[in-house]
């Protein structure tokens, strides 16, 4: 058994708590927000970002960050736009001997920066490990067979963490491609946006798995000029997670592209649907493979439906009346 630290009650953040409590762990839930505490002890759930699932009265729950210093593990389940925030926060009580666990997936808006990138800045002196693959929230909580990766450039704390997160529910590999497990569970936000969209403006099965293909080949394109494996691109983390977030309505991303499909405005979308990680990451992928001279067609087609005004028939159209080359990429020669 170990003591785990959840930072975040929402939704993924408190599927793992609940499974981490069933088999056994001691597990302290933390939120900022003491309204949303409060409502989950009244309730028995978060009726707004996990409805259904039932939170026992053995996980504790608790709005004081200090709450870190008696645990071993600390799990970050934060939206991206805030990791760093609540990073700093946490950094003062974490100490060495703890191992730090991050399950966002996006990139820091204005530094470009991965979120272990983030996190080491700001807790500088304990082990990060990234805990990335398909996993929607609603499925972990209620058992249903999962498979994720483990990855840390040092990896016998991916291999700690395998060890002890690892259950006849959730079955964890581990991976010491950090760079490739970090931007393929980010970067498949905006594919699944996209494959949203396109759902949303009545297009069907040949269109989506024509976006997949080629979106998780320009997704490979950038990990790889960044520093990560090809073959990564692959696995779990990449085209797995690619798969349960473009083809699910359990996706925020892909709900929220529907909408902007159907006309309706970025803004509201993402008003309408709640974090939607793919509509920051967009813009922040797209600098990004500016920076490096990385060509990523679908991210900037994306860029300018959200970012720009322009029309999701005219953003298709530029994608379809690109200039015709080879499919095979030396990005895949492995």
């Amino acid at each position: 058994m170990a003591k785990f630290m959840v930072l975040g009650s929402g939704g993924f953040g408190l599927s793992l708590s609940v499974m981490l409590n069933k088999f056994g762990h001691d597990v302290t839930v933390w939120s900022a927000f003491e309204e949303e505490i409060n409502e989950i002890r009244r309730n028995g759930e978060n009726k707004a970002k996990l409805p259904g699932v039932k939170v026992p009265e053995s996980i504790k729950l608790t709005s004081d960050i200090s709450c870190i210093s008696e645990n071993e593990i600390v799990l970050f389940g934060i939206p991206t736009s805030f990791l760093r925030k609540v990073a700093k926060q946490a950094s003062k009580y974490i100490t060495p001997d703890m191992v730090v666990v991050n399950t966002g997936k996006g990139l820091e808006d204005g530094t470009l920066k991965r979120m272990s990138q983030v996190l080491k800045e700001e807790i500088p002196n304990s082990p990060v490990v990234v805990l990335s693959g398909p996993s929607h929230a609603e499925e972990v909580a209620i058992g249903m067979a999962t498979t994720v990766v483990a990855a840390c450039e040092d990896i016998k704390y991916a291999d700690y963490i395998q060890s002890i997160m690892s259950n006849e529910t959730f079955r964890i590999y581990i991976n010491s491609d950090v760079i490739g497990c970090e931007l393929g569970g980010a970067l498949k936000n905006i594919i699944a946006l996209c494959a949203g969209i396109c759902d949303g403006m009545g297009y069907g099965d040949n269109t989506k798995a024509a976006l997949m293909t080629r979106g998780i080949t320009e997704i490979a394109r950038l990990g790889v000029a960044m520093g990560a494996k090809a073959e990564t691109f692959a696995g779990l983390t990449g085209i797995g997670d690619l798969i349960v977030t473009c083809t699910s309505m359990h996706s925020r991303n892909r709900r929220a592209g529907i909408l902007i499909g159907k006309g309706t405005s970025p803004e509201e979308a993402v008003r309408q649907v709640g974090t939607v990680e793919g509509y920051t990451c967009t813009k922040v992928a797209y600098d990004l493979a500016q920076k490096v001279g990385v060509d990523m067609p679908i991210a900037e087609q994306c860029n300018n439906v959200l970012f720009k005004g322009m029309d999701c028939h005219i953003a298709l159209a530029n994608l379809m009346g690109r200039p015709k080359k080879h499919e095979t990429e030396t990005v895949w020669v492995i």
